[in-house]
């Protein structure tokens, strides 16, 4: 792999008139060590299609090109794109589109995800590949760390964000990444993160109910529950605290205390309760 310095970073954007646009997050890996991890983590095989989503410069490109049938390198940055057909041309495999990843729809149906992302993109990203008709195999994420140690939490540090991967897939933290990894360095330090077991097949529940329960008991975060559902779910308290003892949760925890199991037992009771009135 072709891990270039900052100089020849420097170089290769003063030949395009470019320069890192802050608004699209760009930060140039310049750590071989990390680039390795991130590879090794996606585990790919010769057979696998790799969509990779903001390639920047090429490097990782480059390593998965290696390994991969065929990389889909999804860049925003129009320039980016010209200096990846440079940095890129001896990998015939690497297919270069400018596009929105947000409006992009990939064609194959079985591939790996790679992507090192700003902290705009992660929620709507990972909601995108999570919930539509045709995920990823593995997700292989660099992003912010506060943001990785949220996805990845535990009660009784959940969130809205944790339960909305959780849900599809599971998420662990494969390793901490310093801000001097990069050029130019982010103000604050990054985690790669991999989510796998992506389920295809969901429980026999109500996905936009359960998704209703769910942010409703993070309205307030710092709220009770049994307030919180009351509000958002226009019923009597007495009612909401009822449900709540019935799925052994006391209506005095707050949101962040609850598990994935706790939320689809929710959801499944509330889900069964309303076919058994109809």
């Amino acid at each position: 792999m072709n891990l270039l310095s900052r100089n020849e970073i420097k170089s290769l954007l003063i030949k395009y008139s470019s320069k890192p646009l802050k608004g699209l997050g760009q930060n140039f890996l310049i750590d071989r060590n990390i680039l390795e991890k991130i590879i090794k983590s996606a585990d790919i095989k010769p057979t696998d299609i790799v969509l990779e989503v903001g390639p920047g410069l090429g490097t990782l490109t480059q390593g998965l090109a290696k390994l991969a049938k065929k990389v889909v390198a999804i860049e925003k940055d129009k320039t980016m794109c010209e200096i990846l057909k440079e940095t890129i041309k001896d990998y015939k495999n690497v297919e270069i589109i400018n596009a929105d990843i947000l409006h992009y729809k990939l064609q194959a149906t079985s591939y790996k995800l790679v992507a090192n992302i700003p902290y705009y993109l992660t929620s709507p990203l990972i909601r995108k590949f999570l919930e539509g008709k045709n995920p990823p195999q593995k997700m292989i994420l660099m992003l912010q760390k506060e943001v990785a140690q949220r996805i990845c939490a535990k009660p009784p540090k959940m969130s809205l964000l944790a339960v909305s991967v959780q849900f599809y897939a599971d998420a662990k933290i494969i390793s901490y990444v310093s801000k001097n990894c990069f050029w130019p360095s982010p103000k604050i330090a990054s985690a790669i993160i991999r989510i796998s077991q992506i389920r295809t097949s969901l429980p026999q529940i109500d996905t936009n109910l359960f998704f209703k329960i769910v942010k409703a008991g993070f309205s307030q975060p710092r709220k009770q529950l049994a307030g919180n559902l009351s509000k958002m779910l226009k019923t009597e308290k007495t009612q909401i605290e009822k449900w709540l003892l019935n799925n052994n949760i006391n209506p005095r925890q707050r949101a962040e205390t609850l598990s994935i199991e706790d939320w689809k037992n929710l959801a499944y009771k509330l889900d069964g309760e309303a076919r058994h009135r109809h």
